[in-house]
């Protein structure tokens, strides 16, 4: 189960970095927690579709957004736990990188929550 749900991560993330944002959305259970920042404090349930749709705008906003790994710890039978690194390029051009870590829990193959934890300021 460990592995299998290794796989799902990072196929996750390949399809992140592939600006596939619908194939990612796919491996999200429907509807998925999210736990993030961006949302605020509380957790939200968000379908695929607006999963997606977040995305599509990050893309919009920071064109060669990308994710890179920088360790996986499974943790348990659902959980694994990502720490990796965002960057991209601002509209202004100025570069950007971000520190990152998300767990992930993983029911049935398909990731039911999502919460994402980075320094805001």
């Amino acid at each position: 189960m460990e592995n299998e749900n290794i796989a799902i991560v990072k196929k996750l993330y390949e399809h992140f970095n592939a600006h596939d944002w619908d194939a990612m959305a796919a491996l999200y259970a429907e509807p998925a927690e999210f736990k993030d920042p961006s949302f605020g404090q509380e957790i939200v349930q968000q379908t695929r579709q607006q999963t997606a749709q977040k995305y599509r705008e990050l893309a919009e906003t920071f064109p060669d957004l990308r994710d890179d790994i920088v360790a996986i710890y499974p943790s348990g039978e659902k959980h694994v736990i990502v720490e990796f690194v965002s960057s991209g390029t601002a509209p202004n051009g100025e570069k950007w990188m971000l520190p990152i870590c998300t767990i992930f829990t993983i029911e049935d193959g398909m990731i039911t929550k999502d919460f994402t934890y980075y320094d805001q300021s």
